[in-house]
């Protein structure tokens, strides 16, 4: 049975940075000292990349966690991050209580927006911006009654469960 998304996983070239960024952006804080492998064919089996090496840190803020990872091999693909309207996994949202208040606060710590207001529509106020590696990440406060509400979300999965 699934229970709930337990991590978002980011790739960077620049660990240090990005730690800093979802430390100061988001309250990000780390629940394990960052560690790393090379020479490990379990792991090359696992993630399916043979001869890797990274380091990897988890992260937690609220319910949910990060997993930071800076590959030093093999040498990574080089483009543009995925756009929202690109296939595969595109961006991830933050919830928020107050988008406004946090706003400034993500600006100061390096978050970049294309817009300079979140737009508000049927009980969702949301803005898309950019981490400092590009990667999109939409920041979004819900009305309490919004279905999406996770106090919401959590109340359907339990009467689900009965």
């Amino acid at each position: 049975m699934i229970t709930g998304i337990h991590h978002v996983a980011l790739h960077t070239a620049q660990f240090d940075r990005m730690k800093d960024f979802y430390e100061r952006a988001f309250g990000f804080v780390p629940i394990t000292e960052p560690s790393g492998w090379s020479n490990s064919p379990e792991i090359d089996r696992a993630i399916g990349v043979p001869g890797s090496a990274a380091r990897t840190m988890m992260m937690r803020a609220g319910r949910v966690c990060m997993e930071i990872f800076e590959y030093a091999s093999p040498p990574a693909r080089e483009g543009h991050p995925l756009r929202p309207n690109d296939h595969g996994y595109t961006h991830f949202a933050v919830d928020v209580t107050d988008l406004t208040a946090v706003y400034d606060d993500l600006i100061a710590a390096g978050m970049r927006f294309g817009e300079n207001q979140p737009i508000g529509e049927g009980g969702i106020r949301a803005i898309y911006g950019y981490d400092p590696d590009g990667n999109v990440i939409e920041v979004q406060q819900l009305a309490p009654d919004h279905p999406y509400h996770l106090d919401n979300i959590a109340k359907a999965g339990r009467s689900d469960a009965a």
